[in-house]
């Protein structure tokens, strides 16, 4: 079950996909190295748009984001390494066994994964997650949930 040891959420309303995108590249701004980000919503909810958001922010055209639907993970090169997931498609949580996801769930770069309800007990100890929700046709409600204990970024 995913919401385990989030802090309190932070919630707005977007009224497109600029607007999306903006909300991404806020978040962008906290994360680092080894963290994850789980993106939740029904089909067409926006999960792929918040990622070019993401991916902008760091450095990554958002033109060269796309879906990693039928190949499981997209990797972009940025000023962190992206590793962009999406497991759709999976028909249950073991298919992960032969993946290997993990080597890069801590690593050098950030995760971001949509679909996480199919990772069954492999969800990650610590994540940022992601809800989109319709709320018509270019309009979406976000809802943020940050780790119970988000390692800070150096101010170096």
């Amino acid at each position: 079950m995913l919401k385990k040891k989030l802090i309190p959420k932070v919630s707005l309303i977007s009224n497109s996909e600029k607007e999306t995108q903006l909300c991404a590249q806020h978040l962008a701004t906290q994360l680092k190295a080894g963290d994850i980000v789980l993106l939740q919503g029904d089909l067409g909810a926006g999960k792929t748009t918040f990622v070019k958001g993401l991916a902008q922010a760091l450095k990554v055209s958002p033109k060269k984001v796309v879906s990693p639907t039928f190949v499981i993970m997209n990797y972009y090169k940025g000023k962190l390494p992206i590793y962009h997931f999406d497991l759709y498609r999976l028909g249950n949580a073991k298919e992960l066994d032969t993946l290997d996801f993990d080597e890069y769930f801590y690593g050098e770069g950030v995760s971001l994964i949509e679909w996480p309800e199919r990772l069954g007990k492999n969800v990650p100890e610590k994540y940022y997650l992601v809800e989109l929700q319709h709320k018509g046709e270019s309009k979406r409600q976000i809802c943020i949930s940050y780790p119970s204990k988000p390692q800070l970024k150096s101010s170096r």
